[in-house]
């Protein structure tokens, strides 16, 4: 049955052909996809002007008749909403819905692990930056911008900026919001220890102009045509309110301390970290979870934001958010997006409950944390409880990695030898997992650096290492010098200490079929090992603590993605919220030698290739040339161990409109983000 619901997708483009006299002189009355098969200059949106010239209609502005009771639910925002058309910006950017002009009101139901466990899922249903990916997942269009340039070398990147545009508390959002950002947090080491590496070019920062309130432009210390990427799939969102934040930063307002004292932070910079987290990520605690002793004397209870929801609960259970008042998109009939009152996001770490709720309908909308080996039980309950499951490509595959900077000197020479790696690799049963696992629907392969593997992948390079040869792994323990001493059928370690490895795992980044087959068939070749499930909380803190025996979790970025996100080709090659590995690597490359240990020669010489393949535009000779000498290199080493790429189940009620066929269930295209979930309403 589930052969069958795999879906075969095809990207295909549409031309437009407008009904014409049906809009003529009138009101626009409002459009779908089902009659626009594209946008205006980018697919399945407009601006303002170029929708009412190719609909030759004039738009009237309508928003949701609860908007009042709604915005009084924001801590801080005026009591008093002006017209929605003094709201909008003067082009708001049009939305061409999927099938239908939706309907105002509702609560929309999620759940998540915690706090910041298996949130982007809901979070990415919210989320706006500068730009998008269409969902073709090809075509990058804007989003908040109103539109974007890059100069002939892809060392200037400028974006214009919607005149009129406003915060959700109703002050204007201007080019200043964007360098704030860049310049005043991201790139200010008493905020972030360490810039992200896909905010930095070469290595190097960039510089961020303002031009005017509406034009802000990217200054690149080499070409870097990735950025565009990087932007359109980042949960790192490329603006903060300056007219805000800034009154609490100390390198900006000498009363920045006297600022944040008075509302009872300890200082500027503690103020800052209540609000913003210090971290693109915009899951972090809001001062309602934070500080909640401070929330009732604070001007607002979570930073002003352009996403389409602002928080206005957050607990330990779960948060609610809250239409934003001021969001900027619109539908094609004039009503303001989004058209649901509020979201509702509980917190279950327990997949067996997560399961139960899904199977019940008591949630709206799930992908994140749904693996494959539910889907048996999700599609059996899909008539009863009133819901739809796709099974989707995914971008990543769980990823196994020994690591290689443990804290056991003994361990970390075993597995920072390449031969151990190679002998837990092929000593998988790849086609077992496949189908015991998957039920026949993935694909043996290894991991490359970019999934899927592009077409400079040679087939050996995307095959390496994934044959099943139990002996030929046995061989390479041997050679290793781990041998089974005292004859209870598992190997000791070369000084003769047991060799014990244990498998941390979490459902939300792998399937614990999967797991409990890699244990058994570690153990066949006599590598001792045992598996324990704990929460994403637990394992990310392990994992970030340099503790773990292995690092499993999903990972694949596409090599849109990669051409402007270095990180899974430098240590410690990824980062907190998914699979990383050589932590002290990463450590002593930071600290120019002064931490950790110094990475083997080959890490250093990745780290220039994927530099060398950053500056050149996808598709030309230079960069698929270095694009496959880094995947070649990265692959050889079987650092980072793939086993099966496998579809994902996304779930969704039947009650929620204008829901599409998703291209692929990922994280590493935003998951909902470039699907407009802003549009989404519940027909009930």
């Amino acid at each position: 049955m589930l052969k069958k619901l795999f879906i075969a997708l095809v990207f295909s483009s549409a031309t437009f052909v407008w009904s014409g006299s049906s809009f003529a002189g009138g009101h626009c009355v409002g459009t779908t996809m089902n009659d626009a098969q594209t946008g205006g200059k980018y697919p399945q949106q407009y601006e303002l002007s170029e929708y009412e010239s190719a609909a030759g209609c004039t738009m009237k502005f309508s928003d949701n008749p609860n908007i009042a009771s709604i915005n009084a639910t924001i801590q801080g925002n005026p009591g008093s909403l002006p017209p929605v058309e003094d709201r909008l910006p003067d082009e708001p950017l049009v939305v061409v819905p999927y099938e239908s002009i939706g309907k105002y009101g509702n609560t929309i139901n999620f759940l998540s692990n915690a706090t910041e466990a298996g949130t982007s899922d809901m979070l990415s249903t919210r989320h706006v930056n500068l730009l998008r990916f269409a969902d073709d997942l090809t075509t990058i269009v804007p989003n908040v911008a109103k539109d974007y340039e890059w100069n002939d070398d892809f060392t200037t990147l400028t974006f214009m900026l919607r005149k009129g545009h406003k915060w959700s508390n109703g002050e204007p959002f201007v080019a200043r919001d964007v360098e704030f950002w860049y310049e005043d947090l991201m790139m200010n080491p008493k905020i972030r220890e360490k810039p992200y590496p896909y905010l930095l070019v070469g290595g190097e920062p960039m510089t961020v102009d303002v031009i005017d309130d509406q034009t802000v432009r990217f200054n690149l210390p080499s070409p870097f045509p990735g950025l565009t990427a990087t932007i359109a799939w980042s949960y790192n969102q490329f603006f903060m309110p300056s007219h805000f934040l800034e009154q609490f930063h100390p390198e900006i307002d000498s009363n920045a301390d006297a600022n944040a004292q008075a509302l009872g932070f300890a200082d500027g910079y503690d103020a800052l970290a209540a609000y913003y987290g210090n971290s693109g990520w915009t899951d972090t605690p809001t001062p309602l979870l934070a500080k909640p002793d401070l929330v009732a004397g604070l001007p607002y209870a979570a930073y002003p934001s352009l996403e389409a929801y602002m928080t206005i609960e957050d607990t330990t259970e779960g948060r609610v958010y809250a239409a934003n008042p001021y969001f900027f998109q619109v539908d094609t009939a004039g009503n303001q997006l989004p058209y649901i009152d509020y979201q509702n996001e509980r917190y279950i770490n327990e997949n067996e409950i997560r399961l139960l709720k899904l199977v019940n309908g008591e949630v709206d909308y799930k992908s994140q944390s749904v693996q494959l080996e539910s889907a048996p039980q999700l599609l059996d309950g899909a008539e009863s409880g009133g819901y739809q499951v796709q099974i989707n490509p995914g971008c990543g595959a769980a990823l196994f990695s020994f690591n290689v900077t443990h804290p056991d000197p003994e361990k970390r020479k075993v597995y920072g030898d390449i031969r151990f790696r190679q002998a837990m690799s092929i000593a998988m049963n790849r086609d077992e997992i496949n189908e015991v696992a998957y039920y026949g629907l993935g694909k043996v392969e290894q991991f490359v650096g970019f999934s899927p593997a592009p077409d400079f992948v040679p087939e050996s390079i995307k095959m390496h290492m994934t044959q099943y040869d139990p002996d030929g792994a046995n061989a390479l323990l041997d050679e290793v010098g781990l041998k089974d001493v005292d004859g209870d059928g598992f190997r000791e370690l070369p000084n003769g200490d047991a060799l014990a490895i244990n498998i941390d795992y979490a459902t939300q980044g792998i399937g614990g079929v999967e797991v409990e087959l890699v244990a058994r068939y570690f153990n066949e070749v006599g590598v001792k090992t045992t598996f324990k499930e704990v929460t994403p909380d637990e394992y990310r803190g392990s994992q970030a603590a340099n503790q773990l025996d292995v690092h499993v979790w999903d990972k694949g970025q596409p090599l849109a993605i990669v051409a402007g996100n270095p990180e899974t080709f430098k240590p410690p090659f990824g980062n907190y919220f998914n699979h990383t590995q050589g932590l002290d690597w990463a450590a002593y490359i930071d600290s120019n030698g002064d931490e950790g240990t110094k990475p083997p020669q080959w890490v250093y010489d990745l780290s220039d290739g994927i530099d060398k393949f950053q500056s050149y535009a996808l598709g030309t000779a230079e960069s698929n040339e270095w694009g496959e000498k880094i995947a070649t290199m990265l692959t050889e080493q079987s650092l980072l161990i793939g086993t099966v790429k496998a579809p994902f189940p996304t779930y969704h009620r039947n009650a929620l409109k204008n829901f599409t066929q998703f291209k692929t269930t990922s994280y590493e295209y935003y998951r909902t983000y470039p699907y407009l979930a802003t549009q989404w309403w519940l027909d009930e």
